[in-house]
């Protein structure tokens, strides 16, 4: 997609308040990458006939002078996303009705006149790193078909990885849009709770799930989060608007930062490291260090931070299934509700009187580092249908094992990003986790931003993407 793929998100919104391309050439030019990578399972739904016609209205806007950060960006959202018109099952057979009202995520989109072409494919309820379910189907990996784009915003992820949209909208409540971003070759922002507003969820997930951008560059992921920020005034999490704009944040030097480099999870967690990831994420600390940083190993003490995870996640899971009507779930997304019902409602009201304990416990890294640099995941991307047919018990303890490193951020609230940290020998993609203190996104997009500049990471795309034809 000449649009997507060479412009981005930036390079679009400035060609067309150039008048260089009309958004009715980079939606069509969207809406065919879309239909030619169908069997990628990216979308669950494209609203093309919609998208035809907003792509109409916003031409007449730009011709009459009109400007807005997005006027006339195709881009996509994840299917947790409420867009009027359109359902949202999050994966979950049900009867389900259409959406009134777009969510706020849609509204602010809509507001700085970007064209919403579709929702991107999920797993029930976010639970899981791959974006599969029995009623709508699974997205694949643009790498490597045979592979996960990851969980829960695989969907979203394939979509950019494979160029049929510039940047998509994911949320991310244990890793899930930093998994898929790693296992992609993204940039993944997960921002600081509150950033956001999901409204008309006003906890999603008791505080764990947040929404974000990803993208194929930073500069394209910190445009769609100033897009998407804000709060609303029913949310339980306020955070008051941004002095300066994250544009900015990613063209300016970050200063010589103190990066923590940690291998180490939480307590409970399996430790193992694929060993290819391993060196890839010592290769990015290397890097970071000839960028002129110090980095050194240290680690976070995490102390009992999943009593914080568990109950708020539960019950996130039984009070979504239960707003459903007609529900029809897996049989271990049951499981994980059950749980909510019972265990986890007694010991909500725990898990957040630990908070400012858990964030001084672990805040205390930020006494001697700016950032802690960790990996993304513990293993490369896993096969598509790797945990079909699996149980509960199997299915969480293999997804755990797989990905130990991004969840304890969202108990915490504080903001992180994945950046591409290199390919395995079969070249699957690699991420490498920055994670900041409270609100600190700006110091994270802007050493994203350097080390981007000095790894190139861009201009890699899959090889459909890479054709001279394309």
């Amino acid at each position: 997609m000449v649009g997507g793929v060479v412009l981005g998100l930036v390079g679009q919104a400035d060609a067309l308040a150039r008048g260089e391309v009309s958004a009715r050439e980079l939606v069509e030019e969207c809406l065919e990458s879309i239909a030619r990578q169908e069997s990628l399972g990216a979308f669950r739904v494209v609203r093309v006939e919609a998208a035809r016609r907003e792509a109409v209205a916003a031409d007449k806007r730009l011709g009459e002078g009109e400007r807005l950060p997005l006027l006339g960006v195709p881009v996509a959202v994840k299917d947790d996303t409420d867009v009027a018109g359109e359902t949202t099952p999050f994966a979950v057979a049900g009867d389900h009705r259409p959406a009134v009202n777009d969510g706020e995520v849609v509204r602010k989109l809509r507001a700085a006149g970007a064209i919403v072409v579709g929702k991107t494919t999920t797993c029930e309820l976010g639970l899981w790193p791959f974006s599969e379910s029995p009623g709508f189907g699974a997205a694949r990996n643009p790498w490597n078909p045979e592979y996960t784009p990851g969980g829960s915003s695989g969907g979203s992820a394939a979509a950019v990885a494979a160029g049929m949209v510039a940047a998509a909208v994911g949320s991310d409540g244990a890793g899930s849009i930093r998994i898929p971003a790693a296992w992609t070759g993204l940039v993944g922002i997960k921002p600081q709770r509150g950033r956001v507003s999901a409204h008309p969820h006003t906890d999603p997930f008791n505080g764990l799930t947040v929404w974000g951008p990803l993208a194929r560059n930073v500069a394209d992921a910190a445009l769609l989060l100033d897009v998407l920020s804000g709060s609303h005034r029913e949310d339980v999490y306020r955070l008051d608007p941004i002095a300066t704009p994250f544009v900015e944040a990613a063209r300016r030097e970050p200063g010589r930062l103190r990066i923590a480099v940690s291998f180490r999870t939480a307590f409970g967690v399996s430790g193992k490291l694929d060993p290819e990831i391993r060196a890839a994420v010592e290769r990015v600390a290397r890097r970071l260090t000839e960028l002129g940083h110090k980095v050194f190993p240290a680690d976070p003490d995490y102390g009992l931070v999943g009593l914080g995870l568990i109950p708020r996640g539960t019950v996130g899971v039984a009070e979504w299934l239960d707003s459903i009507p007609g529900a029809r779930p897996e049989r271990r997304t049951e499981v994980e509700a059950r749980i909510g019902r019972t265990v986890g409602r007694r010991l909500l009201p725990l898990a957040k009187r630990l908070d400012p304990y858990l964030r001084r416990k672990v805040g205390r890294i930020f006494q001697v580092a700016d950032v802690v640099l960790t990996p993304t995941t513990a293993l490369p991307p896993l096969k598509v249908g790797a945990f079909d047919g699996k149980g509960y018990r199997d299915t969480q303890s293999g997804v755990a094992a797989a990905c130990p490193y991004a969840w304890t951020w969202n108990v915490l609230g504080w903001p992180g990003v994945n950046v591409p940290a290199g390919f395995t020998e079969r070249g699957l993609p690699i991420g490498a986790q920055l994670l900041g203190h409270d609100s600190d996104e700006a110091t994270l997009i802007s050493l994203a931003a350097q080390l981007e500049s000095a790894e190139g990471w861009a201009e890699r795309r899959p090889r459909e993407l890479s054709s001279p034809l394309r």
